[in-house]
C-alpha cells in the first residue's frame, strides 16, 4: 500500500515511511492511494467473528506486506486489550463506550497500535524516533501511555496551559521517562501550529520527527475499528444505522467514512461539535472558513480549525453534494450539553461527560429526520476526567477507576513555552 500527500500526490510513500514522516515533506497529510471494499462474506458473517480478526481483515490491506500477518495480528491483538461495549440509553439509541482502555479514552486505540508499529519499524535500527503531539484533552495521555518506553521513541507533547482538565493533565505530565510535556502559554491551535511548523523546520531534520496526532496515518487508521464493532452489535435489528461522532480534529468520523469505504453498511454521519463550528458553517455556505478555537467545557474538541477535514473532503472528491448525503453536523453549546447531561441521567441513570452529551445532541437531531432507524453515538472519554462539571452538575460522586487512581497522587511535571523558538530548543537538547 502507497500513501500521497494530499498537497501533492506525486507525492507517494509506503506505510512504513508514511508513520514514520506522519506529515509529508509538502506539509501534506497522506492518505491512502486505493481503498479496496472487503467482501460481501466479511459483513455476512461479522457477528461471528472476534473484534481482534475485525479488525485485522479491516487494516491488513493499508498495512499490506510490510508487517508480516503474524506480527500484524500481534501488534491489533495488544491494541485491543480491552472492551467497547455498547450501551442501550433509549429505545433505538446507544452509546459506544470507548473509554475502557489504560487512560480511559478513545485515542488509547490508535495510540496502542501506532507505537507498536514503530516499535516493529526500530527493532532493529540503532535510530531514535522523536513523537511530537499537540493536544487538547485526551490524546496527550494516550500517547504518553502508547509509547511510554517504547524502543528508540522520545515523547514530547504540547498541551494548552489551564485548557485541559486536572486529570487530562496528569495523565501526561506524571509519566517521565522519555515523555516530555511541553505547557503552551495559548490555546490548541497554537500547539498544532507549532507542531506543524517543527516538521518543516530543517534544522530539526535530525530528530526525525513524527506526529502521534490523528495526522499520522498509524493514529488515525484503527480508529475504524470501533465502527465495525458497533455494527457487528446492530446488525441483528437490521434497521439502517445513524453514527454521531463528537469532532474536534475530524479524525475519528474520518476513519468512521473509511469504514464506511470498506463496504460498512452505516446510513449517516452526524458530527456534533461544540461552539467551534467550523465545519457546520461550511455545509450550510459551502466557504471553508477557520476561525480561532474558543474554550469549552469538552475542551478535546476546542479546534478551529481540524486537521482531517481535508481527508473528509478527499473521500468524496470534494464533491460537497455527494458529501452532504453521507454527512451531517451541528453544533452546540455549553448550556445545551449541560442541559443533556442532566436530562440522560435523570431519563436513564447514564452519566455522560460533556464530548459524549454532545454526539448524542448531534444523533437525536438528526433522528428527527428518519424514521424506524436506529443510532449510535460515541462516548469517547470516561466522566472521571471530567468531574468538575459533571459531579457538581449530577450532585454525584463518582468511583474513581483504578486507571485514574494511579495518576492523582504523582507529581506533574511540565515545562511552560511560549513560542515556537521555546519549543525547538527543547527539541533539540533532547
Amino acid at each position: 500500500m502507497n500513501y500521497y500527500s494530499l498537497n501533492n500526490k506525486s507525492n507517494k510513500v509506503s506505510f512504513q515511511e508514511a508513520v514514520i514522516q506522519g506529515l509529508a515533506p509538502d506539509n501534506g497529510l497522506y492518505f491512502p492511494e486505493t481503498i479496496t471494499q472487503l467482501p460481501q462474506s466479511f459483513f455476512d458473517e461479522i457477528e461471528n467473528l472476534s473484534n481482534e480478526e475485525i479488525a485485522f481483515e479491516a487494516i491488513k490491506q493499508f498495512v499490506g506486506n510490510e508487517i508480516p500477518e503474524t506480527g500484524l495480528k500481534k501488534i491489533v491483538s495488544e491494541t485491543l486489550s480491552f472492551d467497547f461495549p455498547l450501551v442501550k440509553i433509549e429505545e433505538n439509541v446507544y452509546s459506544l463506550e470507548l473509554f475502557h482502555g489504560p487512560t480511559m479514552a478513545f485515542k488509547d486505540v490508535g495510540a496502542r497500535f501506532m507505537s507498536r508499529c514503530l516499535a516493529y519499524f526500530n527493532k532493529d535500527k540503532n535510530q531514535k524516533n522523536t513523537v511530537l503531539v499537540a493536544t487538547s484533552g485526551d490524546t496527550g495521555g494516550a500517547v504518553a501511555s502508547g509509547f511510554l518506553n517504547v524502543k528508540g521513541v522520545e515523547v514530547v507533547i504540547l498541551y494548552p496551559s489551564g485548557k485541559v482538565s486536572d486529570i487530562q493533565e496528569r495523565q501526561l505530565t506524571t509519566l517521565g521517562q522519555n515523555v516530555t510535556a511541553l505547557e503552551v502559554d495559548g490555546v490548541f491551535d497554537d500547539c498544532q501550529d507549532m507542531v506543524k511548523k517543527a516538521f518543516n523546520d530543517a534544522n530539526l531534520k535530525h530528530k526525525n520527527l513524527t506526529s502521534a496526532n490523528s495526522i499520522n496515518i498509524a493514529r488515525w487508521l484503527p480508529q475504524m475499528f470501533y465502527f465495525f464493532f458497533a455494527y457487528k452489535e446492530l446488525k441483528k435489528f437490521n434497521k439502517p444505522i445513524l453514527v454521531s461522532c463528537p469532532s474536534g480534529n475530524f479524525g475519528n468520523i474520518c476513519a468512521g467514512i473509511i469504514a464506511k469505504k470498506l463496504g460498512l453498511p452505516l446510513a449517516h454521519f452526524v458530527a456534533s461539535t461544540n461552539e467551534n463550528d467550523t465545519v457546520p458553517r461550511f455545509l450550510e455556505n459551502g466557504i471553508y472558513n477557520p476561525k480561532p478555537s474558543v474554550a469549552t467545557i469538552s475542551n478535546a474538541m476546542d479546534v478551529g480549525n481540524p486537521s482531517n477535514f481535508i481527508r473528509i473532503q478527499e473521500l468524496y472528491n470534494n464533491d460537497l453534494e455527494a458529501f452532504k448525503k453521507d454527512f451531517s453536523s451541528y453544533s452546540f453549546s455549553d448550556e445545551e450539553t449541560k442541559f443533556i447531561i442532566k436530562n440522560i441521567y435523570i431519563n436513564s441513570g447514564y452519566v455522560a461527560e460533556p464530548h459524549g452529551a454532545i454526539g448524542y445532541l448531534g444523533l437525536k437531531k438528526e433522528l428527527q429526520n428518519y424514521n424506524d432507524v436506529i443510532g449510535f453515538f460515541l462516548e469517547t472519554a470516561h466522566p472521571i476526567k471530567f468531574l468538575d462539571v459533571v459531579e457538581p452538575f449530577l450532585n454525584i460522586k463518582l468511583e474513581i477507576p483504578k486507571q485514574i487512581e494511579s495518576v492523582l497522587n504523582k507529581e506533574k511535571i511540565s515545562i511552560k513555552i511560549k513560542t515556537y523558538d521555546d519549543l525547538k530548543d527543547n527539541l533539540m537538547i533532547l
